[in-house]
């Protein structure tokens, strides 16, 4: 006869490959359900993400098999609960889980169609996601969204005045590109700007979200200093092209964020515009811009490296359509994007597990 304590000892011996443990002792195995030769049971993963999700059932179903009952019936439901680690009184945005920045330390790297297809790509693979357009100066989400004519409204919560803001590709969507005419310049000095920050943050209605995906301004400078001090930001993400200045550029953003006192984990480092391949010939990669930079950038700083994002023509079309490449069927584009939405959750994931829980950075004024 199966019983319960049989399949709890044999998922003992089943191990989280990310996290490093087994799925008993990180509580991960739920609702153990046993009829004859039938057991069933739950898996709750750290995101519905995980990219190791096929690999976690495989080895669930195989420790049953060999160390319970060879004719074991087994049937996996795979669910998944994304963890958070934020140490914070959570005044602001309370019931976000995961704050992610995409970075460069240069412009036109594709770091804001880096964050839009992530934030797309985390919600397809089944979490709740907002993103949140931090580049005042050049805000570019509403054209790539296609939201361009749309305007957030207005609510009421706690008797406070809140920007809704707008959802599509199931997503939640803010930028200031929403609130102004787009023939206008936002022509404001720093302090202007860091406070336009601030208030997107505080007086947006997010709700709940398993991740905020902030697309950040090019550089190292205000914005960056104001939103690290503002809310408790889990990891960055780096984006760089091939070539070395742009690889140098992005050493700086890296540099930036692992200052003492700024301390915030890279996530990873993701090299866009990798390589060309016709849409005709999608087997053909050209490397016109060099190759590797951003994975040797990754090796030496010892990070994780999320992958390469080609340079094909749906991805720059989807952008000016505003219907992102992860949207699209063109099967390059999108596996590129889904792999890096995957990689990155499996990194927050381990970060979670793993480092200091997240806060809000504390600087003194110089």
């Amino acid at each position: 006869m199966i019983t319960k304590e049989a399949v709890i000892e044999a998922l003992s011996q089943v191990q989280e490959p990310d996290l490093g443990k087994d799925l008993v002792t990180l509580n991960m195995i739920k609702d153990i359900e046993i009829d004859g030769k039938n057991v069933s049971f739950t898996v709750i993963l750290t995101t519905p993400a995980c990219p190791l999700k096929d690999m976690i059932e495989k080895a669930c179903v195989n420790a049953i098999r060999l160390l319970v009952d060879k004719e074991a019936v087994v049937k996996v439901h795979m669910t998944a609960n994304v963890n958070s680690n934020r140490k914070d009184n959570k005044a602001v945005l309370p019931n976000v889980k995961n704050i992610i920045v995409v970075a460069s330390g240069k412009g036109g790297v594709g770091k804001s169609t880096v964050a839009v297809n992530l934030a797309i790509g985390l919600a397809q693979e089944g979490a709740s996601v907002g993103l949140l357009d931090a580049d005042i100066h050049g805000p570019s989400i509403p054209i790539m969204l296609g939201m361009r004519d749309e305007r957030p409204k207005m609510t009421e919560i706690e008797g406070k005045g809140m920007i809704v803001p707008l959802e599509k590709y199931g997503i939640k969507a803010m930028s200031i590109g929403l609130l102004i005419d787009e023939k206008q310049a936002v022509i404001w000095r720093g302090p202007q700007a860091s406070s336009a920050l601030k208030q997107f943050i505080s007086d947006v209605y997010w709700g709940e979200l398993d991740y905020l995906v902030i697309d950040m301004p090019p550089g190292t400078g205000d914005i960056h200093l104001t939103l690290v001090q503002t809310v408790p930001v889990t990891g960055a993400v780096i984006v760089s092209t091939p070539q070395a200045v742009a690889a140098a550029d992005a050493k700086k953003a890296i540099v930036m964020f692992k200052q003492p006192q700024i301390n915030v984990p890279i996530l990873g480092i993701v090299e866009n515009m990798a390589y060309f391949t016709p849409q005709e010939l999608p087997e053909n990669k050209y490397y016109i811009f060099g190759q590797g930079g951003a994975k040797r950038m990754a090796e030496q700083f010892e990070l994780p490296f999320l992958g390469e994002v080609p340079i094909v023509q749906s991805i720059r079309e989807g952008g000016d359509k505003g219907v992102p490449a992860v949207i699209n069927d063109e099967p390059v584009s999108k596996a590129a994007f889904i792999t890096l939405a995957q990689r990155v959750a499996q990194n927050v994931a381990i970060r979670n597990a793993n480092l200091e829980p997240t806060k809000v950075v504390q600087m003194a004024a110089s």
